[in-house]
């Protein structure tokens, strides 16, 4: 259950089309998909500590010839062990993840929209998200938390609501 005393958060979360797309995503059972693969322990952190459910996401498709923000969503449970670490056949198995203390976790997203591509070009357009995790030279954390200023910015301003 999430925390109702708590400020709402929001992240940004990317995701290699071609491994899950927003529309992947859509098309699931509930617009539900585990967030598997996530293979940085600030990004494990960030699920594991920071993250509850009904907090906002923004779905970003990375590693593809647009990469970008292209739908909303939001965390639909809490953290559990990733799986694909100990599949041999998977490309996120870690052969030095111990069974009986996993490193990895995943969590459920649920998408609730597709919306218009927010390029990077475009975001770096908008003075308010100067300081967006995402815009930062080197970033490329696949979990980032998003202040409330820059997810308003984001939906309201940028996508309309």
């Amino acid at each position: 259950m999430p925390n109702t005393n708590r400020p709402a958060h929001f992240w940004l979360m990317k995701s290699e089309p071609e491994d899950c797309s927003i529309d992947d995503a859509l098309a699931a059972p509930n617009a539900t998909v585990p967030w598997t693969g996530v293979r940085n322990y600030q990004a494990r952190n960030f699920m594991r500590d920071g993250m509850q459910v009904g907090d906002g996401v923004l779905f970003y498709h990375s590693s593809c010839a647009e990469p970008g923000i292209v739908g909303l969503a939001r965390v639909a449970s809490g953290t559990r062990v990733d799986p694909t670490q100990f599949d041999p056949a998977s490309p996120y198995f870690d052969a030095k993840s111990p069974t009986d203390k996993p490193r990895w976790l995943l969590l459920d997203v649920q998408a609730l929209r597709k919306t218009r591509l927010l390029s990077l070009a475009t975001l770096r357009e908008q003075p308010a998200l100067a300081d967006m995790r995402v815009l930062q030279k080197g970033s490329r954390l696949s979990i980032t938390p998003v202040e409330p200023e820059e997810w308003r910015v984001i939906t309201e301003e940028l996508l309309g609501g």
